[in-house]
């Protein structure tokens, strides 16, 4: 299931959940982070019908610091709730359209430009970018390409304190075409920029889908990524008895490497949409 066609489908039961919540006159629930080695954040768009503000009133009373994708006219209002974005979005570039094509390089390279001043000023430590589809390029040509964009941003990233994660994503199920669809191919431009400011955002669900092997991939190259997304494989819904990856465990080689990121819950809820959040930060609360 893809960002927007989730919306529709979860929007009637995470109102319906709210009302409830609201009609009880439910107390505010208790921290679900009590350990926190790992900093857990939440993808906004699975929970796009709640409210803004209630669900940040939500997120803050699990004991979440941050709220993932969020538009740069939505990042000061986090600091209401003790909270920050941890990856802004819609600053330039699309799935698709990215930066293995340079036709492309002006619109995503200013829009970063111009976002990096103000995530800094609101504490958004990450910006998004995507490789783009691959239309036909080799890797080699995607390489040098996605190269030279980055390097015309790198320079700004690191003056500002802003990292520029580039995801990864699976070809084989949600993005066909998508050309960062493989570890390696990722690794290799951003070893070849060489910013502390450009790395990978490391999508474990569409990771899983594509290569497996999950916790030895980030072993083995958590010095090129900078943030990292959940979702149940199969489905992206609940880490859950349903999916096939042991999600503690990978929660826990993760936080073992050292990482001082966010991972982020990039999951479609199936049931009541902040209880299945609440569970899900409970068992990466390592």
């Amino acid at each position: 299931m893809k960002r927007r066609q989730a919306l529709a489908s979860i929007g009637a039961v995470a109102a319906a959940a709210a009302a409830a919540r609201m009609a009880a006159g439910a107390p505010a629930s208790t921290r679900a982070v009590t350990r926190g080695r790992l900093k857990q954040s939440v993808s906004r768009w699975p929970y796009d019908k709640i409210p803004l503000r209630e669900f940040c009133r939500a997120v803050a009373d699990m004991g979440l610091p941050a709220i993932d994708l969020l538009a740069e006219a939505e990042w000061p209002l986090l600091k209401e709730y003790g909270l920050v974005c941890s990856m802004g979005w819609h600053t330039g570039g699309d799935i698709p359209d990215g930066l293995n094509d340079p036709a492309h390089h002006d619109r995503i390279v200013n829009g970063l430009l111009k976002a990096l001043p103000a995530a800094a000023a609101n504490g958004v430590p990450n910006l998004i970018a995507f490789f783009g589809n691959r239309a036909g390029r080799s890797d080699a040509d995607a390489t040098r390409h996605c190269v030279a964009g980055l390097n015309r941003v790198k320079a700004a990233a690191e003056r500002h304190g802003v990292t520029v994660c580039v995801e990864l994503l699976n070809s084989k199920v949600d993005h066909k075409d998508y050309q960062g669809d493989r570890t390696a191919f990722g690794v290799e431009i951003v070893r070849q920029v060489g910013s502390p400011r450009v790395k990978l955002l490391y999508d474990v669900y569409h990771m899983q889908i594509m290569e497996g092997d999950v916790i030895r991939t980030i072993r083995e190259n958590q010095q090129w990524i900078g943030h990292y997304h959940t979702g149940g494989v199969p489905g992206r819904h609940e880490l859950d008895e349903t999916q096939e990856l042991n999600w503690r465990a990978v929660a826990r080689a993760i936080a073992d490497t050292g990482f001082t990121g966010y991972v982020a819950h990039e999951f479609v809820p199936t049931r009541d949409p902040l209880t299945s959040l609440r569970e899900a930060v409970v068992l990466c609360d390592i």
